[in-house]
């Protein structure tokens, strides 16, 4: 935990700033999570695409989605008196993929948000953080609230390393995107030298 006098010169606490992605294809619940989850008025950056993005993004499975997101989506949540989350969501087109590496830098974790109706498009999400030893979690976002396939069916399609956590989730849930979070934080405690300790979502 960070501390810094006050005027007065006593100490003062401060909570320890945790920098966390969310990542993830074109439409997979992005802008979503970070806003159902965020304790201040997100930031978001989403703009109505236009004929320009014809042929250019992808929107196969996602045909009625008239917005993107043409920089990042900026949250805030306050995990106790020592811990405050910062979320940083990607763009999800391949277009907007240079703002990754800058993104990235200094966060703690990432959770990519993967799409059952096109799997396909979180591949390059897993493929940044695999590259970068950056730790991430897969959470399978259902839209419909339910999801056709086991958290072993998409573990295999991905093909992600066992100790990765696959889960199922709903970003349109608060509930549900604090749970993903947890298991982020929980999955990076128990790798070697963990950022954080125990009890930061508690």
């Amino acid at each position: 935990m960070a501390s810094a006098d006050s005027d007065d010169g006593a100490g003062t606490d401060i909570p320890l700033a945790v920098k966390i992605l969310v990542a993830g294809g074109f439409g997979a619940g992005k802008t979503t999570m970070v806003g159902s989850v965020s304790e201040i008025t997100p930031l978001n950056t989403e703009e109505f695409m236009t004929e320009a993005s014809m042929g250019v993004d992808d929107l196969d499975g996602v045909e009625d989605k008239s917005t993107t997101t043409v920089a990042l989506d900026f949250g805030r949540i306050t995990a106790n008196e020592q811990v405050v989350l910062y979320l940083f969501g990607t763009p999800g087109q391949g277009r907007f993929w240079f703002m990754w590496d800058e993104l990235a830098e200094g966060a703690l974790g990432a959770v990519v948000l993967a799409d059952t109706r096109r799997l396909e498009t979180c591949f390059p999400s897993v493929d940044f953080f695999e590259r970068r030893k950056i730790p991430f979690v897969v959470a399978v976002n259902r839209f419909d609230g339910d999801c056709p396939y086991t958290v072993e069916e998409v573990r295999q399609a991905i093909d992600v390393a066992e100790e990765v956590p696959v889960i199922l989730g709903d970003a349109r849930d608060r509930q549900s995107s604090k749970r993903i979070l947890l298991a982020l934080v929980e999955h990076v405690m128990r790798l070697p030298s963990p950022a954080m300790s125990r009890g930061a979502l508690g």
